[in-house]
């Protein structure tokens, strides 16, 4: 081809380059017309990372010089002048979200993990950002985190969508202080512990959890709520479809609810191995047949409270609350591998409020604000003491309603985490729509048996429905 004919081609890749230059800037303008405020802000840093970059990285200690010429230079050296040395910088990209920019860095000799962590708090500067956090990536790359906008203190809701997750136990919990979401895999776990002072977000929490799990038939819940007296009252009124059983402050019933689920839970060990085929539910995962049972005990101190007295009153209520916590220590110790999991919600993780045989065996914690950090050590364990920064104590500003502290697998320290606001209406929604859904999982697991010594098992339950917890199976 001659350059006459190269030339006469000209005009057109000019004009694809015009074309795709029009495209790519139509398309900005578009996203960022379309954007709120906060993302709109997102994408000016974005472009300001950008474009400050080349600059930025020799002053923050992000770049390496590379003194060995390159073939296309040492061929173009001429009157054998020295080659001058190239300043190699990281190469970035670039996304904005609502509360800052992630951004994906390539590392290079000398100019690693270490480096980019030594320069956060340059780049945080730079960048304008409340804080900078940077983790590895995928081998020879890092992951450069920079939010402009706390996360911990930027109120959020969660609008549940109705439809059955996609993993099935995997907890969706909120974002943490880099905006980065935050989950726990609850199978096989036996409990959760919940701590924090009145108002600062339990019942959110727990209701996010009610609501993302409620359109699966494989989820069955059961509730026991301390804090009120009928099943009308209270944070879970507007549940109550969604829930096969109920109890309110009453220690007679609540013993009776326990005890009905340890029935089930011995039901189940006898039963597992010949209606799943397994010795561990997890092996397969819960199903509407054999789904997992989930008892949710809010204000646990109510039920499990050591009381004091010499009165033949005094002495019941003491009574019925060391066998509450016996009760409740077998479903944590044992009732995992059938698929069982318990939710313990109080003020204080304390011992009186929470056993220490139950609370040490629940391998998921979380606390929102605490008064002492005695309270602190009591929800998270005594390695709190070592974090102070994120002790639950700094938490009591009403801005950090919703924000818990919990220990996450993997990670070092202690993590802080905004958790959503879901509105109870939203709430009362999702239960209306899924009420049908609702089956008594003793029920469920008595229609699968043949075997009459696990039948009769079951059918020692005798007059649950006198038992004094109240039956809403559908």
């Amino acid at each position: 081809m001659t350059l006459e004919e190269v030339m006469g081609y000209a005009p057109v890749l000019v004009g694809a380059g015009l074309t795709l230059i029009t495209v790519w800037a139509v398309v900005w303008v578009v996203r960022y017309a379309l954007a709120d405020t906060m993302m709109r802000a997102s994408i000016r840093q974005a472009v300001r990372v950008r474009r400050t970059w080349r600059r930025l990285a020799p002053m923050a200690g992000l770049s390496v010089t590379d003194r060995t010429p390159t073939a296309l230079a040492t061929v173009a050296s001429v009157d054998g002048k020295p080659i001058k040395p190239r300043v190699l910088i990281p190469a970035l990209k670039v996304k904005p979200d609502r509360f800052g920019v992630v951004v994906r860095a390539s590392c290079l000799p000398k100019v690693g993990l270490e480096e980019f962590q030594k320069a956060a708090p340059y780049l945080a500067d730079a960048w304008r950002c409340t804080r900078v956090s940077v983790v590895p990536d995928k081998p020879g790359q890092v992951v450069v985190r920079g939010v402009r906008v706390d996360p911990l203190i930027t109120r959020t809701t969660h609008t549940p969508t109705g439809k059955v997750p996609k993993e099935l136990a995997r907890w969706h919990l909120g974002v943490d202080e880099y905006a980065q979401p935050v989950s726990v895999d609850l199978a096989e776990v036996p409990g959760v512990t919940v701590a924090g002072l009145p108002g600062f977000g339990k019942t959110s929490l727990v209701n996010r959890f009610l609501c993302d799990w409620a359109p699966s038939p494989a989820v069955q819940f059961a509730v026991a709520d301390g804090k009120v007296s009928a099943a009308h009252e209270g944070d879970y009124a507007d549940v109550l479809g969604r829930l096969f059983a109920f109890v309110g402050d009453d220690l007679e019933a609540a013993n009776a609810l326990f005890a009905r689920l340890v029935r089930l839970r011995d039901a189940r060990s006898s039963a597992i191995k010949a209606v799943l085929g397994r010795r561990d539910m997890w092996h397969i995962g819960p199903s509407a047949a054999w789904p997992w049972v989930v008892l949710i005990i809010d204000e646990a101190h109510t039920y499990m409270r050591d009381r004091k007295g010499s009165d033949k009153e005094t002495k019941r209520l003491a009574a019925l609350a060391a066998d509450n916590a016996r009760l409740v220590e077998e479903l944590v110790r044992k009732g995992r591998s059938v698929g069982i999991l318990v939710i313990l919600a109080t003020q204080k993780a304390t011992g009186d409020a929470i056993p220490t045989f139950i609370r040490d065996v629940c391998p998921v914690g979380l606390s929102f604000a605490q008064k002492t950090t005695d309270a602190s050590v009591a929800a998270l364990g005594d390695d709190i003491r070592n974090w102070p920064d994120a002790d639950p104590t700094e938490l009591q500003d009403p801005a950090y309603v919703g924000v818990a502290v919990m220990k996450l697998s993997g990670r070092k320290g202690f993590t802080r985490l905004r958790t959503p606001y879901v509105n109870e209406h939203q709430a009362a929604r999702i239960a209306e729509a899924t009420a049908h859904l609702t089956a008594d999982p003793t029920d469920l697991l008595t229609a699968q048996l043949a075997d009459g010594e696990v039948r009769r098992i079951l059918l020692t339950k005798n007059d649950d429905s006198a038992d004094g917890g109240d039956s809403l199976a559908a």
